[in-house]
């Protein structure tokens, strides 16, 4: 347990004069929880894919009960003050000369409708490490309602480079619209259907090879590289 303590200090001569030191700031304030047990329920919330029932139960196991609604509210208030240091990250990310974008979908609770409704998560990410560059990687998530096409050009004003996507329309309309943006697209996600239909069509049969040529040859870049 921690033990607070705030001292009272009064005047010898003028015993009406009595100042106490004040309360050291919390993120729930006036609330019990210390910064190290919200971090604990961000933690398990996001890092080890703990919903906040399921947290709610193993906490009772040990005979402290803690409403689901308690542990969202601190889920909320931690997230307030984290926003700016979401929102620092991201304004680095813009000024990157080569990012990562990405959405998936994410179930959101919808009150009133006892179901769910199906929300975006959008990620964007800068890593140049493999590339030889000294930058600590970063990476930023932005939540949207939806998977319109002006959700991208909305996170990211300003940014000038390469953007490494998939196939979604959203990217090409933003790059359209801002010819500074070129689009870098996955290997990966165009390797994907020809992969499916290797069984089928000779056509893709014969592309595989070729996609794995071109992975080699990156590969050897990348051991040159290292080697330097």
């Amino acid at each position: 347990m921690l033990v607070t303590r705030r001292p009272r200090y009064g005047c010898r001569s003028c015993e009406s004069t009595v100042v106490q030191a004040p309360a050291p700031a919390r993120i729930v304030e006036g609330g019990i929880p210390t910064e190290a047990l919200i971090a604990q329920v961000l933690v398990s919330k996001y890092a080890d894919h703990l919903p906040l029932y399921r947290q709610a139960q193993i906490y009772a196991r040990q005979g402290i009960q803690l409403d689901r609604s308690t542990l969202a509210d601190w889920v909320g208030r931690a997230a307030w003050y984290l926003r700016p240091l979401r929102d620092h990250i991201l304004e680095g990310l813009r000024r990157s000369e080569r990012l990562f974008a990405d959405e998936t979908t994410a179930p959101v609770l919808d009150p009133g409708r006892k179901r769910t409704k199906t929300g975006q998560i959008w990620a964007y990410a800068c890593d140049d490490r493999p590339w030889g560059g000294s930058d600590p990687p970063k990476v930023a998530y932005v939540y949207a309602a939806d998977r319109k096409t002006e959700r991208p050009e909305a996170h990211l004003p300003g940014f000038a480079g390469i953007l490494q996507v998939d196939g979604y329309g959203a990217y090409a309309a933003l790059a359209r619209r801002h010819q500074q943006i070129r689009l870098a697209f996955c290997w990966a996600h165009v390797r994907r259907k020809f992969y499916e239909l290797a069984e089928s069509s000779p056509v893709a049969t014969d592309v595989l090879p070729r996609i794995a040529a071109l992975y080699a040859i990156r590969v050897r870049q990348l051991l040159q590289l290292l080697r330097i």
